[in-house]
């Protein structure tokens, strides 16, 4: 079997379960690669100063015969791992040592108790939709164009609104007048989507979320649209320049370029302990239920 190992935090109470995991790869006889800052990372500590394992540092270097991806981190190191994985396959085991998990739903102890599970693979895989977004003038440089959680259109370098038309399969919609715009799968419209008041979507729906950020007109609502749809945008700014973002990555576009958004033609997998573990995820994470009066 061969996996590859990324995150991009490491802090001294994750070395127990790290050093377990390690010595669980060496027992079985696991090809292990390591991305390289994480590797960098490790040989800070006195426990993994001599460990000696193939590293990668490019998305060319994960071929598709990696069996699977762990991450030690939270959702946001998930988020970045993607850019790594892009259309390769490779299924993603998210160990979460941060503080949401929505997406990274093992967290340290269940992770070391299923290991053998995991490397079995006979755990409950997820399917997850993407956007990808095409530009009509500049293309981007360097710049992975697809997302897991979502493209955020802001307001740039001005304290004043912009305004963003959009088209759904070319028919016009409506003008938002606002801070910016959020369209979002259904993996995330738990984050920036959620803070905005747009509505949460489980993961195995076949949707999309467009939601203003901070909106002047007050009857201006989040929208769920069929993740069939394509999107078109085009923005108006008193500057020359407007902000995007997808999931981690921040770049910044001419007004004249307008934006192309559809379904991307792949999935990001992600392992799950069990089968029916999102809505018991929204319980803890949200703090559902925990008014003392239930």
């Amino acid at each position: 079997m061969k996996i590859a190992v990324y995150g991009q935090k490491l802090v001294k109470n994750h070395i127990p379960y790290l050093d377990k995991f390690i010595t669980y790869v060496l027992s079985h006889s696991i090809d292990l690669h390591i991305e390289q800052s994480f590797f960098n990372r490790l040989l800070l500590f006195d426990k993994f100063k001599y460990i000696n394992f193939p590293v990668f540092s490019h998305h060319k270097d994960l071929t598709k015969d990696f069996n699977l991806m762990f991450t030690f981190g939270g959702d946001g190191t998930i988020l970045s791992a993607i850019s790594l994985i892009r259309d390769s396959g490779i299924p993603i085991v998210g160990i979460n040592t941060g503080k949401l998990g929505f997406l990274a739903t093992f967290n340290k102890d269940v992770f070391i108790k299923n290991i053998d599970k995991i490397f079995n693979k006979k755990l409950f895989l997820m399917q997850r939709s993407l956007l990808y977004l095409k530009t009509s003038i500049t293309k981007i440089q360097n710049f992975f164009n697809f997302a897991l959680n979502e493209i955020v259109i802001l307001r740039k370098e001005t304290v004043s609104m912009i305004t963003i038309d959009v088209f759904i399969d070319n028919e016009f919609l409506t003008s938002y007048w606002a801070d910016g715009l959020i369209i979002s799968t259904p993996t995330g419209s738990t984050g920036y989507s959620l803070s905005c008041g747009g509505p949460i979507i489980s993961p195995d729906n076949k949707n999309f979320v467009l939601t203003p950020v901070s909106p002047h007109n007050l009857f201006s609502r989040p929208l769920v649209i069929s993740d069939q749809q394509e999107i078109r945008l085009k923005i108006n700014s008193r500057v020359e320049s407007y902000s995007l973002s997808m999931d981690t990555r921040l770049t910044f576009l001419k007004k004249e370029n307008e934006l192309y958004i559809k379904k991307a033609p792949f999935y990001i997998s992600i392992f799950q302990e069990k089968k029916n573990t999102y809505y018991q995820t929204l319980r803890e994470k949200l703090l559902w239920g925990m008014d003392q009066r239930n």
